[in-house]
């Protein structure tokens, strides 16, 4: 036995001189690869292997032209080498930026843990600090379900078990003990120490910390926690699907520009379709990546594949033209690889990647102020596909304010809390037999810290000027009964103040097991009489408990095997606690049913606690019966397939135990449902776990946060709805990118393997295609990627997982609009091969005449029209599906800010003199008359779609 004592902790002046001393009780990170290293990463890619060959290839020919053929453009040539080298800097920057900035939003979420509340004593008083505020010296108060925030030695420990699995693996909880005669010897740790990072599953106890931060055995063997982003859900494995075929698709397109720029040059030689066989080996190998190999490998395998190709052409060379000069060979054959390589670029959306990271990253930071902190990327766009949710009822429904509403104390109703026995035992018993305490940091607001419902007794002892901790520090704690869901009580023996020589059993819980454990009730007031105030109670979904005890001589028995057996308890009284329902909850659920999603409570609580909840917030109505709800001993004895039959009909389970929960969600899976859990225990845990999402509360234990996969930091429903409606919306904005991305690519691809097989030069030339691939790829991911969620999809039913991401009308604009792109450039490019165009007015006036190939002035026709068609398809793309104009921006700062990049960039590469050089551009840039017709032309993409929308929004 051993008296509780009465400890000060630390003084605020002791705190800063032990944080001096010792450090933040903080772990330093692992350190990272330099930024340098980190950066070169991004040319380890084949395809970029393969232009940096190119480029290098191409300031070789330059050379070559300038110096040995002197050419009439002099430095002029290397412009365009120049020009493939900065487009390929700026596409690996702007892909390294934004994996820093992915980075350092994931990085937030790793100091997480070092921001929950921490119990402990300071100043004499019980308060909570921040996890990384614990210092060498402080005395730290744990429970059940809490992880240790430092190593430190035991002062108390009441039936303290400890999961150290991260430590020593060992899967069975170590018992922890203040009394040598329980220390275990062959125990990995000494029994009476705890250590950071593990994690109380039972009971609770008082420590004193030891070492914080890197000295703590933790921290010895810390790795810096990396937010792991490899789980595949149903979205990643889409599309990395997609990415595959597309890219195999532009494989395709690449070896066929090869064949027939090949052919053109070869005047059509039969024997040039032979090229066709060492072109699909070539592309076949980098199709495989070279998997396994090391960047040199790589590096020296392209080179030879590449060689072996370029052999093969010079070959027919020889055969076919062996009186014509090899150096226009060398310079057709290279500007085709660099053509099909670059279109390569182009076509693969290597921004997919960049635009599901970009949407995580940006929708976990936004749901941080919808209180929903995001432990696990993947549960952003999995909450989107939520076809149910299995709540709590306590803290998440109600407000989680306990109070005492009523007191039923039998023995009292003919006197105050101040007199006699009775009162006595019963101030006595509520001040011990519980783990809660209270913060008197703010006396005006004292703060319940532990259980709400243990806090609210002991709030109504202080507002009966009644001290618990007093009466704690007065009595001897013999042994003790930790609450359990599956005891439903609680119970404490101690070494009673109020009598000499006599011990009492004190035990609180459930009235109705409680009452089953008594052998008589003060008063001999009826069980008719007490279960009718139950029932009284329980009908106003107000929280109820019973008290009883019994004075025992020290000889008798009264635990056994984790149970009460002590045979003569008196039942005390009941008290009713009233949580009233949050305010928002009743119309979040509203909204959650309409987005068909189907809400279903799980709670501890009688049925008719529960159905009460139910009714209030709008989920139990009149046509409900008895098969829509199920207590937790009848749900138990279902079998499987009886359960899986029921399951969705079911929409309360009352009086429910922690594998209930777990085993409602495994059903619910069984039956193709989508399943998001909410849990604030330990006991949770498992629910959450095999949840789809997990959705701890921001109270809860750190059991339950640690396997949950998003925190709801308010505890409040409404919370979740919004997290549904992320998810929805950061779906859609992935799909907003691909439906743009594969326009683009559509029109792209088609445009350049039509130029090939006409015959004509390139419509768009590398540095063009790459400066397409830079504002249609990564700038249009970070457009589309961070647009703001929309309540729209709320209305809207929850997506098939097994979808494809790229459904029907998605489809059908991919198609029907990249298309028209490619047939009215292809047209302007027959046009413009058989006509003298040196205005766009004079194809109002067109005469048709012999192939005389394409002017620069053309050239710079082409791709200021293709790149403005697309720009102008953004506004679409964005406001694909929304029921919105595409000229709605409210919200969209980003996107306004990147298109504006988009725009005034265009203008300045086709303006400015120094830019022409690099980018082709017919020298003298546009004229602003040929700038009024381009815009006006491509905007009509935007105008026809609002005038559409407008006639709808008339329509509806």
């Amino acid at each position: 036995m051993k008296q509780k004592k009465h400890y000060e902790g630390l003084t605020d002046t002791e705190v800063l001189k032990s944080r001096e001393q010792y450090g933040a009780n903080v772990l330093t990170p692992r350190e990272k690869e330099p930024l340098w290293k980190q950066f070169l990463e991004k040319f380890e890619d084949p395809l970029i292997i393969i232009l940096l060959i190119a480029g290098f290839l191409s300031i070789a020919i330059s050379c070559w032209e300038y110096w040995g053929l002197h050419v009439e453009d002099g430095a002029a040539v290397f412009f365009e080498p120049v020009g493939i080298f900065l487009a390929i800097f700026l596409a690996t920057t702007i892909a390294f930026l934004f994996e820093l900035k992915a980075d350092k939003e994931f990085a937030i979420l790793n100091q997480v843990n070092d921001e929950e509340e921490v119990e402990v004593i300071r100043n004499g008083n019980t308060t909570t600090v921040a996890k990384k505020d614990i210092v060498v010296g402080d005395i730290v108060i744990i429970n059940t379900g809490a992880e240790i925030p430092a190593d430190g030695r035991l002062l108390e420990a009441i039936s303290l078990h400890v999961d150290e699995s991260t430590l020593n693996g060992e899967s069975v909880p170590a018992y922890k003990s203040v009394k040598e005669e329980e220390f275990e010897k062959d125990a990995s740790y000494a029994t009476n120490q705890v250590l950071r990072g593990t994690k109380v599953m039972e009971g609770h106890g008082i420590f004193q910390v030891e070492a914080v931060g890197d000295r703590t055995e933790n921290g010895k063997v810390f790795e810096a926690a990396q937010i792991d982003d490899s789980v595949k859900t149903p979205l990643s494995e889409q599309l990395d699907g997609l990415s595959v075929l597309i890219t195999k698709l532009s494989y395709v397109f690449a070896g066929l520009i090869i064949v027939g720029r090949l052919m053109v040059f070869f005047h059509w030689s039969s024997i040039v379709w032979t090229l066709t066989i060492p072109t699909i080996v070539f592309f076949w190998l980098v199709i495989t990546k070279f998997d396994g190999w090391k960047w040199y490998s790589k590096t020296i395998s392209t080179i030879a594949y590449f060689c072996i190709l370029m052999a093969c052409v010079i070959v027919f060379h020889d055969c076919l033209m062996p009186d014509k000069s090899m150096a226009g060979l060398l310079a057709h054959a290279l500007n085709t690889m660099m053509i099909a390589v670059t279109l390569i670029v182009v076509a693969v959306p290597e921004g997919l990647p960049m635009a599901v990271t970009l949407s995580l990253a940006y929708s976990m930071r936004r749901m941080m102020k919808t209180n929903n902190l995001v432990r696990k990327m993947h549960a952003c766009e999995t909450m989107g596909a939520t076809t149910v949710i299995c709540t709590d009822k306590t803290g998440t429904l109600t407000q989680n304010q306990m109070r005492i509403y009523q007191t039923q104390f039998y023995a009292l109703a003919n006197q105050t809390l101040d007199d006699g026995l009775a009162s006595c035992l019963l101030k006595e018993g509520i001040a011990v037999n519980s783990t809660a305490s209270i913060d008197y940091t703010d006396a005006s607001n004292p703060k319940v810290l532990g259980n709400p419902t243990e806090g609210a007794l002991l709030l109504w002892l202080k507002d009966n000027q009644v001290s618990y901790q007093e009466l704690r520090e007065a009595v001897q704690v013999i042994d003790e009964l930790p609450f359990t869901t599956e005891r439903k009580y609680m119970a404490v023996l101690v070494n009673s103040a109020l009598m000499e020589d006599k011990q009492i059993l004190y035990v609180k819980g459930a009235p109705e097991i409680v009452y089953g454990l008594c052998k008589q009730t003060d008063c001999n007031v009826p069980k008719e009489d007490i279960e009718r105030q139950l029932e009284g109670y329980q009908e106003q979904a107000m929280r109820t408990l019973g008290f009883a005890y019994q004075i025992v001589d020290g000889k008798t028995e009264v635990f056994n095997e984790g149970r009460v057996v002590a045979d003569n308890l008196t039942f005390q009284g009941i008290v009713a606690i009233s949580d009233p329902v949050r305010s928002d909850v009743p119309g979040a659920v509203a909204e959650c049913m309409k987005a068909g999603i189907d809400v279903k409570i799980v709670t501890g609580d009688t049925s008719r606690t529960a159905k009460e909840i139910g009714r209030q917030i709008g989920l139990w109505t009149s046509n409900d019966t008895d098969k829509n709800i199920i207590s937790g001993p009848d749900f138990a004895a279902l079998s499987d397939d009886e359960l899986d039959k029921r399951v969705k009909d079911l929409k309360i389970i009352s009086r429910a135990r922690p594998l209930d929960k777990k085993r409602l969600v495994e059903s619910l899976q069984r039956c193709n449902e989508v399943v998001a859990v909410t849990g604030d225990g330990t006991n949770d845990a498992p629910a959450l776990q095999a949840a789809h999402v997990g959705l701890s509360m921001g109270d809860g234990t750190s059991v339950a946060k640690e396997a949950s996969d998003i925190t709801i930091i308010d505890n409040s429903f409404s919370s979740i709805g919004k997290a549904v409606m992320w998810g929805r919306s950061l779906y859609q904005n992935i799909q907003r990118f691909l439906l743009f991305q594969l326009t683009v690519n559509v029109a792209a691809c088609f445009l350049v393997l039509a130029g090939a097989f006409m015959g004509t030069e390139s419509p768009l030339t590398v540095t063009q295609m790459l400066w397409v691939n830079l504002i249609m790829d990564t700038f249009a991911a970070m457009a589309l990627a961070s647009l703001p969620p929309s309540e729209k999809v709320m209305k809207d039913s929850p997506r098939d997982r097994n979808a494809f991401i790229i459904n029907r009308s998605m489809g059908w604009n991919i198609i029907g609009v990249g298309g028209f792109f490619f047939v009215l450039l292809l047209v302007l490019l027959y046009i413009f091969e058989h006509a003298d165009i040196t205005a766009l007015r004079d194809i109002l006036h067109l005469q048709l005449g012999e192939v005389n190939g394409l002017s620069p002035y053309e050239l710079t026709l082409i791709f200021t029209i293709f790149v403005m068609t697309h720009f102008f398809y953004l506004f679409n793309a964005r406001a694909f599906e929304t029921g919105r104009s595409a000229l709605h921006f409210k919200g969209c700062r980003g996107l306004l800010f990147i298109i504006s990049i988009i725009f005034i960039g265009q203008i300045a590469m086709v303006e400015l003199p120094i830019l022409q050089k690099f980018f082709n551009i017919v020298k003298g840039g546009l004229s602003f008359e040929d700038w009024a017709i381009i815009l006006i032309g491509s905007s009509l993409v935007l105008w026809v779609r609002e005038a559409w929308h407008l006639i709808k929004s008339f329509k509806e």
